[in-house]
């Protein structure tokens, strides 16, 4: 009764949100004037002021995406990927100070490149941005981020210019850049323009997250935007890759033959750790259930998917039989997903066979049903935790009907599991710590009680529970 008690003490928690984010609004507080404490602050705060203005956001249909006026008359520059989805070729423009503009797309880059020109319609003296010579972007040289997700408002996000690359001239900067920063510009200390940032490439490893972002260079939006001067810009979009390395995606289809290749000196490298991978391109649809399995008996397997942004959809190290990765997901949209085969460390190599295929509605493994959640990961030090014993916990969320009978199961070898189902208003549907006596996986069946989202707390038993577990959602 004593750890029933105690886990039923969670609903509380997610009740409050302490679990989920939500926290009770602050007081307001009377506003003060920023005062700038040194030269680096004076510089952040010039370069905002001076660059912001000409920062907009773009609504095209389900895309959203920021971009950077560069003309009095509203001709705007930003990322094809933004607005290449947009029906009749125009798209809502806002600018930071409320103002709202229709805007023709003008053209794509004929060379390839993640860009599109827009132009606002019956737009006068705006502010701009202005463009740094291509020649003055150095390793080392400071870097700012200017990007308003989802249409809101403007963030500012300040790093390094970290690499430029020797082969593409593809700018990687470590300034935070958000998913709806896509088109936005990056800054030298000039509040001069020295790229347009692209995608952002962010990888899970035991030393921490390595968040890198990309820029596509002035020395390639300076023969774009000549192109569309000249009324020679491409009528569609045909983006290439902004992945680390000179090797672009190969492009595959699910459910074709088993891949075998090599990861070796020949191919890309992952900053940060230096680990080889190659990288594949398919086509997925929203709401699409995939398995991607990467076996190797030469080399720890680790698997990374991303969306066509860059953006990490899902990541495995172990998920497979020993060293081998595995990634059971749903596909959150329509898109190209990129799929990297990778190595867990730097430097190892070897032969590998990679298999990708699409479970949609087909049975799952165990024969009981349709996969609705297949998980993997690791409970370690650092990740969340119970107040009352400090036992680690992650949570996931997945989508029911009222009605359906589901069967939830928590696997691992490494500590004693403890599982848990709520609604998500917090309410408890229902627990489980061991399946049977000696078996300390846990499993839940539960007949579901609404049409509405639920949450599973995969948990330890006690606050010395660690490793490796495995969240099936089965019908």
């Amino acid at each position: 009764m004593t750890v029933f008690w105690f886990r039923h003490s969670l609903s509380s928690l997610l009740s409050l949100g302490l679990l989920t984010g939500i926290v009770a609004p602050l007081p307001q507080l009377a506003p003060q004037r920023a005062i700038a404490q040194n030269q680096d602050e004076q510089t952040n705060i010039r370069v905002y002021d001076q660059a912001s203005p000409a920062v907009v956001a773009i609504v095209a249909g389900n895309s959203s995406g920021s971009g950077s006026i560069i003309t009095p008359d509203g001709l705007v520059l930003t990322n094809a990927h933004v607005v290449q989805q947009a029906s009749g070729r125009t798209v809502t423009v806002r600018l930071p100070n409320g103002d709202e503009y229709t805007a023709d797309i003008l053209g794509f880059d004929p060379n390839g490149q993640d860009l599109a020109a827009l132009q606002l319609r019956n737009a006068r003296n705006l502010p701009t941005i202005d463009i740094a010579s291509p020649d003055s972007v150095r390793v080392g040289q400071r870097a700012f981020a200017i990007g308003s997700p989802f249409g809101l408002e403007t963030t500012f996000t300040v790093g390094i210019i970290s690499r430029i690359d020797p082969d593409e001239g593809t700018i990687q900067t470590d300034a935070a850049i958000n998913p709806g920063n896509s088109g936005g510009p990056l800054l030298n200390s000039n509040a001069e323009m020295v790229g347009v940032n692209t995608a952002i490439f962010s990888v899970g490893r035991e030393s921490g997250n390595i968040g890198i972002g990309f820029a596509i260079p002035i020395s390639d939006v300076q023969p774009f935007l000549t192109a569309i001067r000249q009324g020679q810009g491409s009528e569609t979009a045909r983006t290439g890759s902004r992945l680390p390395g000179s090797q672009t995606p190969r492009s595959v289809e699910l459910n074709g033959p088993p891949i075998r290749s090599t990861l070796g000196p020949d191919s890309n490298v992952l900053p940060g750790d230096n680990s080889y991978f190659n990288a594949y391109s398919f086509e997925g649809r929203a709401g699409q259930t995939v398995s991607l399995d990467l076996t190797s008996n030469d080399f720890d397997a680790y698997l990374i998917l991303l969306d066509s942004n860059g953006n990490s959809v899902a990541q495995d190290d172990d998920g497979g039989p020993g060293t081998d990765a595995r990634i059971v997901t749903q596909l959150p949209e329509s898109d190209t997903y990129i799929l990297l085969a990778n190595s867990f460390r730097g430097g190892e190599s070897g032969d590998y066979e990679l298999t990708l295929r699409s479970q949609g509605g087909q049975p799952s493994s165990s024969g009981q049903g349709r996969v609705l959640l297949n998980e993997t990961g690791v409970l370690r030090t650092g990740d969340p935790s119970l107040p009352e014993d400090g036992s680690l916990f992650h949570q996931y969320e997945f989508s029911g009907q009222a009605g359906q009978s589901i069967t939830i199961r928590l696997e691992s070898s490494e500590f004693d599991t403890y599982l848990l189902l709520f609604d998500n208003d917090g309410n408890l549907i229902g627990q489980n710590d061991d399946i049977r006596p000696g078996n300390t996986d846990s499993e839940l069946t539960v007949r579901l009680p609404e049409t509405r989202d639920y949450i599973v707390v995969v948990n330890s038993y006690d606050d010395t529970g660690r490793g490796r577990y495995r969240l099936t959602v089965e019908e």
